[in-house]
């Protein structure tokens, strides 16, 4: 099984090929370029560097939101814009779920979070301990109200992603169960993760076709949301 995985939800922009259970290359980039002057130049060049044949991919597997609107609209696209080309199937792994796929044989839950601006994260929360459970679905919810989720399930809790590096401060002072933050390695959003998680959902048939596809995006767009005040 060969998979394609693409990740450009958040501030990472993140290509990497899988083949069985085996993470032949994955290229990772957070650092002040746009995923549009990115995404398709990694991806070429981790194809160049394993001397992959497109043709011979099973899936496309593409971080499908939340989180930013542009990421999300170029990380779609490329992957369509691949499958239609291929005529390969898409798998939509949510962004949080591949996040927290990194981190695994801890005993209590793992939060993985996206600053979503004003208080507000996209959050879910999960355990993975014998097997990827989730507990808490993909939301938008402002930080009081996911403190108050996770005071009430009332266990330790990894945290990952830039809404924890945002809100952790703020999350310390609210929360009554102990708090942990991922290492640098497993807290940010990564293709790698993408495509083991997808690689997981292929198996069980989670599949769509290119034209399908379409990002979850949670909320609104602010331009959507001043064309509604505006009626």
């Amino acid at each position: 099984m060969k998979i394609l995985a693409i990740e450009s939800a958040a501030t990472t922009a993140s290509a990497a090929i899988l083949e069985d259970d085996h993470l032949v290359a994955e290229y990772t980039i957070d650092y002040k370029k746009t995923h549009s002057q990115t995404l398709l130049p990694m991806i070429a060049e981790i194809r160049d560097m394993v001397q992959l044949d497109l043709e011979t991919l099973d899936a496309i597997a593409v971080s499908g939101g939340p989180g930013s609107f542009t990421g999300l609209r170029i990380g779609s696209t490329t992957a369509k814009g691949l499958g239609l080309a291929l005529k390969k199937p898409l798998i939509h792994v949510p962004t949080l779920d591949a996040m927290a796929f990194q981190i695994f044989g801890t005993s209590g839950l793992i939060c993985a979070m996206l600053d979503a601006r004003k208080g507000n994260v996209f959050a879910g929360i999960y355990r993975n301990t014998e097997r990827f459970e989730v507990i808490k679905e993909n939301c938008h919810i402002n930080i009081n109200g996911l403190a108050e989720e996770l005071n009430r399930l009332g266990e330790p809790v990894i945290l990952t992603g830039d809404g924890a590096d945002a809100y952790m401060e703020q999350m310390q002072e609210i929360c009554q169960v102990p708090l942990h933050r991922a290492p640098a390695f497993a807290n940010r959003a990564r293709a790698g993760s993408v495509a083991a998680l997808g690689a997981v959902y292929y198996q069980e048939g989670r599949i769509q076709t290119a034209v399908e596809h379409v990002p979850d995006y949670l909320r609104v767009s602010q331009a959507e949301r001043q064309l509604e005040q505006m009626k």
